[in-house]
Parts: C-alpha cells; structure tokens; sequence
C-alpha cells in the first residue's frame, strides 16, 4: 500500500511539473502578443518612455493615423497579402497532395528518384534562385503582378513531404484499387473519395502555407515596386525605415496587430486539424 501511495504522489508530483513548465512556455510565447497588444493602445511617447502591461486610451488614434496616413495603404496592403496567400495556399497544398498521391500510390521506375529529388529542392535557399527569378518575370513582363507570387509558390516540396508521409500512414492502397474497380476516374478518385481522408493535413498545410506566405517579405520585395500593389510586409518595413522625427511606435505596433489578426482568425478556423493532421502525417516508427 505504501509502495502504491508514493507511486501516485510522484505521478501526481510529475505531472504538476509537467503543467507548470506549460504554463511557463505558454506565458514566454503568448508575451510578445500581448506586449503587442499593449503598445498599439499607448501614444508613442508613452512607448518610448517606460514599458508597462497596462494598456493605454491612444487605440482608436493609432488605428486613425493608420487608415488616414496617405503614404501608406493598409487597406490595399491588407487586400493585396490575402489576395497572394490565400491564392498560393490553396494552390501549393491542393498540387502538393496530387505529387505525393502520385509518388505514393502509382507504380513508375523513377518513383523514388522523384522523391528524392523534391527533397533535395528543400535544401536550396530561395535567395539562391533570386537573380534567376528576377531575370525571368522581367524577361516575360510579369514585375508588379502577382502571378510570380502566386504560381511558382505551387512547388512546395516540404507540402509534398509532409503529404507523403501522411498517406502513408492514413491512406491504404485498397481504397484507390476498390474505387477503380467501381469505375471511378483518376481526378474522381483524388477529389471525392482521397480528399475528404486528406483533410487533417490539407488543414495543417494550409496554416503552415497561409502563415509563411502572409509573412513573406522577400518575394514581394523583388517583385513588386508600386504602392497600389505592395503587401502588408512590405508597407511594414517601410513604416520601419521611416524618418526618426516622423516614426510613430504606435501606429507601427497597430500596423503589426492589423497583420496578424487574419493569419488568427485562419489558425482558429483549422486548428482543430492540427493535432490530428501531425500526428497522423508523422513517418511511422
């Protein structure tokens, strides 16, 4: 009995451990938001003055001089980030699914070449191709559009890995052979019977994909010069860089938390998923 007493108490002493290293994480992560959140309600010599938790009555100036500030489109910038990902997320996870569906449930003799090769497409930095890409969407007049941003995002090796992988631990090959014995055609297949087993990870994906290219400063910065056609990174960093006399710390901070709000709203709306999707989509031991 006693062996059965200390038992449980470690249990329990371990797991209240476990709960507090959580709420610590928990507390180190969700920080820098509410410091965020803070700061876009306070006037910006308030910011430079002192830091606090408190927040401060200056939110509804901030989100003025925002929508006001002639210099900046935030409302384009904003329409123009969801524009490019959401197009690219859909895109890249939707073909990225048809690649790995392709490697993993047809039969060809480079099969695993292929494979190994999109892999190896993951190691190259995108900085790499960038005089490349550059040359080429100025050669076929594509600079100020969002087609270079939104095609060439189709290629997503690490999508096509993480859907591989997760077919093979939640997609038998009986399905696909029964559906064709029914005389299902090969898109019927994908789209009605494959895609509905695929959702976990088409929803994980699309918060990866949603969130890296809503973020992305890099391509845009290339690709786009005119302010009507600018992201919200890019009308970010411009704030950024703007003269010191004429810098607003609080419209900056409200400019950052108008950014983040979408990429939210997506996470709530597939999060569900995405434990689910993970841990389905992890390679097998």
């Amino acid at each position: 009995m006693k062996k059965k007493a200390n038992g449980g108490t470690s249990l329990h002493l371990r797991r209240a451990g476990c709960y507090v290293v959580l709420v610590l994480l928990s507390v180190v992560c969700l920080f820098p938001f509410l410091m965020l959140l803070v700061n876009s309600t306070r006037h910006h010599v308030d910011i430079q003055r002192a830091f606090t938790l408190i927040p401060g009555t200056a939110l509804l100036r901030n989100i003025r001089n925002v929508l006001d500030n002639e210099t900046i489109l935030i409302v384009r910038g904003l329409l123009n980030s969801l524009i490019v990902a959401t197009c690219s997320t859909v895109l890249s996870v939707y073909f990225s699914a048809m690649t790995a569906y392709a490697i993993h449930i047809y039969e060809f003799k480079l099969r695993k070449a292929a494979f190994v090769f999109i892999l190896l497409i993951m190691t190259i930095p995108t900085q790499v191709s960038a005089l490349g890409f550059v040359k080429l969407i100025t050669a076929l007049h594509m600079k100020d559009t969002f087609i270079p941003l939104i095609i060439p995002a189709i290629a997503a090796p690490a999508c096509v890995f993480f859907m591989k992988q997760y077919m093979e631990s939640s997609l038998p090959r009986e399905i696909v052979e029964a559906s064709r014995i029914d005389g299902s055609g090969e898109f019927h297949t994908f789209n009605c019977i494959i895609a509905p087993i695929l959702k976990p990870a088409f929803a994980v994906q699309m918060i990866f994909g949603f969130t890296a290219s809503w973020n992305n400063y890099f391509s845009p910065s290339l690709v786009l010069t005119k302010a009507e056609n600018k992201t919200l990174p890019l009308w970010i960093a411009y704030l950024r860089s703007a003269d010191f006399t004429k810098f607003d710390m609080g419209q900056l901070y409200t400019m950052i938390a108008f950014s983040i709000f979408p990429v939210v709203i997506v996470y709530l709306l597939l999060s569900k998923f995405i434990v689910q999707g993970v841990a389905l989509g992890s390679v097998k031991g």
